[in-house]
């Protein structure tokens, strides 16, 4: 097995202490998804709390989610059903003491989201529940039928703006992570011409996703995996990076953002049809358009390469439009735009990269293996969602791990002195860019390689092909130092890309979204493990074992 590529600095931009503005914090929190806030939010009020965020708060993958929130609310509903859902989806790798603790806290974040002013769908007073795949209950709340996180996010938001003790930072690139002795003493961030250093006596990375590593993505632009590859810098543990979430349904136009089309629509009973009008979900599982994502990704890939066709559809036209139209309005207005009539026209959709499922190795309170550093949300590999998520269990997680995140750094933070230092901290990369590269030209190329290597089908060969290139791309991308974000995203896409395959290549058999065509069974004798990363070392670890 070839060992992981290591072209990669320690820091992006060289700096001195003495030459840069400083600012300090008791906790920083670095991203502004609902992770990110949850944990601000749950700092304690006597502390001072910095949120870092790289656009403007409402541009994460949060606001952007269209599914739901999942949770036991139904009387008719258990617990034990939604973790024995999230377990089956998971393909047997995720922990089963995580998925309870996170899946037995869904009703009370959910009630205080509702306290925070969420105004969830109901129907005669009580919260409307939808189903969507791999689900064997309705137990998914929705806000505006297609525009959960839209709503979600503006309460959230709203709180943040109410409290005194949290200043927000938007528009700022947080460029690495501080480290001195082993810990991790706050961030860099790059904002309008000038750079500053944040000191802080705990640190949050609630970055979210690495969807624009692939040409397929619903995933907005921000999520270029910038705090996967700030904390592998940092050398905090990242683990099953192979594991990228392909959600089955985008919306497949040319000239069209590859919008989402949220799995609810499959939920209120939408059929997949390939180009000769076929129903074929039949073909592959017997719970038809409600299987696993994974399932349902690998099944249209299957089915488009049968009839030699570009993508499937999405076929309503035997639901009641009205009922379609109000429950799914954001879709509506989508699909118009490119002349499609939502309940009488079939939709054009194919799977694209949805969901980083691997990241930064934490606990269940959200501590990482970096001290002084916690992370929650997309960034993190929990234990919950295994090798394949559960639909409509990311927000939920976020919810979580954001409230133990910012609960637990708060605690230690406040058990700490309040004489901050500047640690002797510096770096001098080998020198300045190259003026003739094209980044959009790499940046292009780096996701097409991994769409067709380490997309919804992988093998050796092409893996093996991918890490080469991206090997040689590091080699001269990484040597440069650049001013912009434009190369500051691209050489974090290219760390994480190279992790993402190297791993990709390491697991040899198939597994939830990970499916190998040249290693096509589960073993569950040799891989019922994790592929864990620090620097250049990987190692395989166990599953703690089901209670």
């Amino acid at each position: 097995m070839p060992s992981l590529p290591l072209n990669v600095p320690r820091y992006l931009v060289n700096f001195a202490p003495k030459n840069v503005p400083h600012r300090f914090a008791d906790v920083l929190i670095i991203g502004g998804g609902l992770a990110g806030l949850r944990a601000a939010l749950s700092v304690d009020p006597s502390q001072r709390v910095v949120v870092v965020t790289k656009d403007k708060l409402r541009q994460s993958n949060s606001t952007y989610a269209q599914g739901g929130i999942a949770g036991v609310i139904d009387p008719d509903d258990k617990v034990e059903w939604h973790v024995r859902d999230t377990m089956q989806a998971g393909g047997n790798l995720c922990h089963q003491d995580i998925v309870e603790r996170v899946i037995e806290q869904a009703p009370e974040r959910i009630r205080e989201l509702i306290e925070m002013g969420t105004e969830f769908d109901q129907e005669q007073q009580e919260l409307t529940l939808g189903r969507e795949g791999g689900h064997s209950h309705n137990r998914i709340i929705h806000a505006r039928g297609d525009a959960t996180g839209a709503e979600i996010m503006r309460a959230v938001i709203h709180r943040i703006h109410e409290a005194e003790n949290i200043e927000v930072i938007e528009n700022a690139f947080t460029l690495d992570l501080l480290t001195h002795d082993d810990s991790c003493r706050g961030a860099m961030i790059a904002q309008g011409e000038g750079k500053s250093l944040i000191w802080s006596k705990q640190t949050i990375l609630c970055t979210g996703g690495a969807g624009q590593l692939f040409r397929e993505t619903t995933n907005p632009a921000v999520a270029t995996a910038d705090g996967h590859a700030m904390a592998f810098r940092a050398g905090a543990e990242v683990r099953d990076m192979e594991f990228m979430q392909f959600h089955p349904t985008v919306l497949y136009i040319a000239g069209s953002s590859r919008s989402l089309i949220t799995e609810a629509v499959r939920g209120e009973g939408a059929w997949l049809i390939d180009s000769n009008g076929k129903r074929f979900m039949e073909d592959y599982d017997e719970r038809m358009e409600l299987a696993p994502r994974d399932v349902v990704s690998q099944a249209i890939v299957s089915q488009m390469e049968k009839t030699h066709a570009s993508s499937v559809f999405l076929s309503l036209k035997h639901l009641d439009p009205d009922h379609v139209r109000k429950r799914f309005p954001g879709i509506t207005e989508a699909v118009a735009e490119f002349g499609l009539e939502i309940t009488t026209d079939s939709i054009p959709v194919r799977p694209g990269a949805h969901y980083m499922i691997g990241g930064i190795t934490v606990d269940q309170e959200g501590r990482t293996s970096l001290k002084n550093l916690w992370a929650a949300g997309e960034v993190t590999s929990s234990g919950l969602h295994g090798a394949n998520r559960l639909a409509s269990n990311s927000l939920l997680e976020g919810l979580v791990y954001g409230r133990s995140a910012g609960v637990g750094a708060s605690q230690v933070a406040m058990a700490m002195d309040d004489d901050f230092r500047i640690a002797p901290v510096s770096h001098d990369p080998l020198g300045p860019a190259n003026p003739s590269l094209d980044l959009s030209d790499i940046r292009n190329s780096l996701k097409s390689l991994m769409w067709r290597s380490a997309g919804v089908r992988r093998d050796e060969k092409s893996l093996q092909a991918a890490l080469d290139t991206i090997d040689s791309w590091q080699r001269y991308v990484l040597a440069s130092q650049f001013d912009n974000a434009a190369g500051w995203e691209l050489q974090n896409m290219l760390i994480v890309a190279g992790v993402i395959v190297h791993s990709a290549l390491k697991r040899t058999e198939s597994r939830g979204v990970h499916l190998r065509t040249d290693f096509t069974e589960t073993d569950d004798q040799n891989w019922r493990r994790h592929v864990s990363i620090v620097g250049e070392h990987t190692q395989l670890t166990s599953v703690p074992n089901d209670r």
